[in-house]
């Protein structure tokens, strides 16, 4: 399970090695796409990670937050309201040179681009999956309480009264 605080960026670990589909191209030519959907509205979030470091026993996604514009490509989203999502992971393969940009690396999970190139990445298809709880920052909360200094008296509570 993912764990992460609203308006603030947050680390994805997770083992894409061992259901890793495009095993013909090196770890450097695969990035992965998350789409993030959220369990009460059903809203849908997508990005690549800002940096991703593969390993052999997880990989590590990096996803910023960013309030007034969200890009896909860049890793800055945001990602509101607090709450539970579930997360999918989707690895797209490059066999040329990997830009992940607009018309060079698809938008979603069902996004062909074309004409086809070495340059263009392709959705090899789902690898792992899971949920994220995304919490509300402190201070943010929609409900907030206010903690009272203890009495220094002794209270006693009468019945009846």
């Amino acid at each position: 399970m993912i764990q992460a605080i609203t308006e603030t960026g947050f680390n994805i670990f997770v083992q894409t090695e061992d259901n890793r589909i495009n095993t013909s191209v090196a770890s450097t030519q695969i990035r992965h796409l998350v789409k993030f959907t959220n369990d009460l509205d059903k809203s849908v979030y997508y990005s690549y990670g800002v940096t991703e470091t593969i390993k052999d026993r997880f990989t590590k996604i990096s996803i910023n937050y960013d309030a007034t514009s969200q890009n896909i490509y860049t890793g800055e989203t945001k990602i509101f309201p607090a709450g539970y999502y579930k997360y999918e992971i989707y690895e797209v393969s490059w066999i040329g040179t990997v830009t992940v940009s607009l018309g060079n690396a698809p938008a979603t999970e069902n996004d062909v681009l074309s004409p086809a190139a070495d340059t263009k990445g392709v959705v090899q298809g789902l690898v792992t999956k899971g949920k994220m709880n995304l919490s509300e920052k402190d201070g943010t909360q929609q409900v907030q309480y206010t903690q009272r200094e203890a009495p220094t008296e002794t209270n006693y509570i009468y019945y009846g009264q």
